[in-house]
């Protein structure tokens, strides 16, 4: 479990492919705190830690990951936004985030606001995804790139997001431009409704 308070961006230093997973090694500057069997949301998507050599570390996706995710579009020097496991017994600064990538989204405008940063993201929607909970609404959470931030402006397929400059120079959002591809998490609660609303309609 996460908040989407991203601790720093790790660079990706190796990617190996083995058969249809992908190896990722990485490096920051807490690798030296990470144990093996750790969870660390990579972009949003919470992966395992399988090695640790010095300063790197080693993470596999799968390809049910790489499918639903940008991680399979990762290169060798990109940012990838990282974030611990959440502590019990500390704030909840973000919103509940679980790691598990719902879908991905295009960015599709990128506008000054004198000072802060609009970006507005477009995303496959359909009646069916909206009965699972893959939509957004305004003033509520979404997770991009594994950071919790508030809706503004939302559409049946797009949103917006406004980032403040400590974000931007903090995150991977300082490379996101028109066309980047980046993840969608959709706020858990949102799912739990729409699930039991199904169940209800079923009955």
């Amino acid at each position: 479990m996460f908040s989407g308070i991203v601790e720093e961006c790790a660079r990706v230093v190796a990617i190996r492919h083995d058969r249809e997973n992908v190896d990722l090694t990485l490096t920051c500057s807490f690798t030296g705190q990470l144990k093996i069997d750790q969870s660390v949301s990579h972009n949003g998507v919470c992966l395992t830690v399988v090695a640790i050599d010095g300063d790197n570390y080693t993470v596999t996706a799968m390809k049910e990951t790489l499918l639903r995710s940008n991680l399979g579009m990762l290169q060798v020097g990109d940012e990838v936004n990282v974030e611990r496991s959440m502590l019990m017994n500390g704030r909840l600064d973000g919103h509940i985030v679980q790691g598990h990538v719902d879908e991905t989204a295009v960015c599709i405008a990128k506008t000054d606001a004198d000072g802060s940063t609009y970006f507005r993201f477009r995303y496959d929607a359909s009646p069916e995804m909206y009965r699972r909970g893959y939509f957004t609404v305004d003033k509520g959470s979404v997770t991009v790139n594994g950071v919790s931030l508030t809706v503004c402006d939302p559409s049946a397929d797009e949103f917006s997001v406004a980032i403040i400059p400590y974000t931007m120079d903090n995150t991977n959002f300082h490379t996101i431009e028109v066309g980047t591809t980046v993840n969608l998490e959709f706020d858990i609660l949102g799912k739990y409704i729409c699930r039991l609303q199904e169940l209800k309609e079923t009955r």
